[in-house]
């Protein structure tokens, strides 16, 4: 895809793409040459970073308006910033994630324009660092969808496992993920990986490929590979430990998941399994209590036996863990919302999505670190996740897009026949009491 010629504000991100593809990175800080390649741009941007920047990294926040330059009041009561460009900067953000009711979704090119502005803004900073954003949103089709037409529209989890076919998953996967980099955006807080068991479900239900973990399992594995390795943006398997067996909403209640461990082994485990196999960029931790796997009264956002003990030790995973939305109430009925970001990161996460009170929690992890409750080791750790995802995914390298290159991307004809073809195989029939199929030929 053709590219927009580079300016003086994205000439950092120029200059890492071609050293980048030259195999080398030739910058140097006050005490040695810095190892060349990816790994070495990591390294060289980490030492250089302040702590206010590196804690920036671990935010991801929704900023109001079209457009990245135009004062939207609605910023100010949360960022005490009208623009979009400015709450990135204030805060060094790592992340922003876009909703229709934020307007950050009006149409391709308006989120191609918006992506472009925030990115520009990332960049321009007067920083020892230029470091471009994760633009997030959840796009996992049906009824999740924050894109709607013109971009394709696929069926949603559970049709695409009626389907049985993996192959029809991967492709789902693959030119939602391709439209959603040709906007800008290079995140995707996709697939669901709840297994379904419960039909009173009411957060979860049709965005679950299945009630049965072997096939949920397997579509998962397919949408990973979709997204990342044919789409091109980072993936994030949800909600870890699994949400599949609630009668209540996270979003407005604190549920309680009864499973035995062994139950969690069998039924919610395989599909988070399966993703961290496939190599899974992100896992979405869950705002619910699982007594078999932590019996504090904790959520698992803040459980360390959760997210440090069973997801990182026994499950062995090394990519960025990302929490649910903590503007959540499942999350906010224990403590204030500071303290949630910091006991966030204590428990093992690494980013902190969509905290409803960023000037307090941003300093009360900066606090966290200076007095030592967060260990700088531990934080610089957290850090590299986050830049070693955006290199792998090629954020860094290519953070700007080409409005003018959309029409050949998003919706295009091939795109609406595929998702035509795949919405044909999801049909299901449930019922055949009169025997009224197969009809008489």
């Amino acid at each position: 895809m053709p590219r927009p010629s580079v300016t003086r504000r994205t000439a950092i991100a120029s200059a890492v793409a071609a050293t980048l593809a030259a195999g080398a990175i030739p910058v140097t800080t006050a005490d040695a040459a810095v190892p060349a390649g990816p790994k070495g741009w990591v390294q060289s941007t980490l030492v250089r970073m302040t702590l206010e920047e590196k804690v920036g990294q671990l935010f991801v926040q929704q900023v109001y308006g079209q457009d990245a330059t135009t004062p939207d009041a609605r910023n100010l009561p949360l960022y005490g910033v009208s623009t979009p460009a400015e709450v990135v900067q204030k805060y060094h953000l790592g992340g922003v994630i876009y909703f229709a009711w934020t307007d950050s979704v009006k149409n391709p090119q308006q989120i191609a324009g918006l992506s472009n502005g925030l990115q520009q803004a990332a960049l321009s900073q007067q920083s020892k660092v230029r470091i471009p954003l994760q633009v997030a949103t959840d796009q996992e089709q049906g009824v999740v969808t924050r894109i709607g037409p013109p971009a394709t529209q696929f069926p949603g989890s559970m049709a695409l496992g009626a389907s049985r076919s993996a192959d029809h998953a991967r492709t789902a996967a693959a030119i939602t993920g391709e439209e959603l980099r040709a906007m800008g955006v290079n995140t995707n807080f996709a697939p669901d990986a709840d297994v379904n068991v419960n039909p009173l479900n009411p957060v979860i239900g049709t965005r679950s490929f299945s009630s049965k973990p072997e096939l949920a399992a397997e579509m998962v594995a397919a949408q990973v590979a979709g997204y990342q390795e044919d789409g091109k943006v980072a993936a994030s398997a949800k909600h870890f430990p699994g949400h599949g067996d609630t009668a209540t909403d996270s979003h407005v209640a604190f549920p309680i998941i009864t499973h035995s461990r062994e139950q969690w082994e069998q039924l919610d485990a395989p599909p988070f399994k399966a993703a961290i196999a496939q190599g899974i960029d992100m896992i979405m931790t869950a705002h619910l209590s699982f007594p078999a796997l932590d019996d504090s009264g904790n959520p698992a956002t803040l459980s360390k036996p959760i997210i440090t003990d069973l997801l990182r030790g026994e499950l062995g995973y090394k990519g960025v863990i990302v929490t649910d939305a903590l503007e959540m109430q499942g999350v906010r009925d224990l403590y204030g919302d500071e303290e949630v970001a910091v006991r966030a990161l204590e428990a093992g996460v690494d980013q902190l999505l969509m905290t409803p009170a960023m000037d307090k929690a941003y300093a009360a992890v900066i606090d966290a670190v200076k007095t030592g409750r967060i260990s700088q080791a531990d934080l610089d750790a957290k850090v590299r996740r986050v830049l070693e995802l955006k290199v792998k995914r090629g954020i860094v390298a290519d953070p700007m897009v080409d409005p003018a290159a959309l029409g050949s991307v998003v919706g295009t004809n091939e795109h609406l026949a595929t998702a035509d073809a795949v919405t044909n195989r999801t049909s299901t029939l449930v019922k055949n009491d009169a025997k009224v199929l197969p009809l008489a030929t």
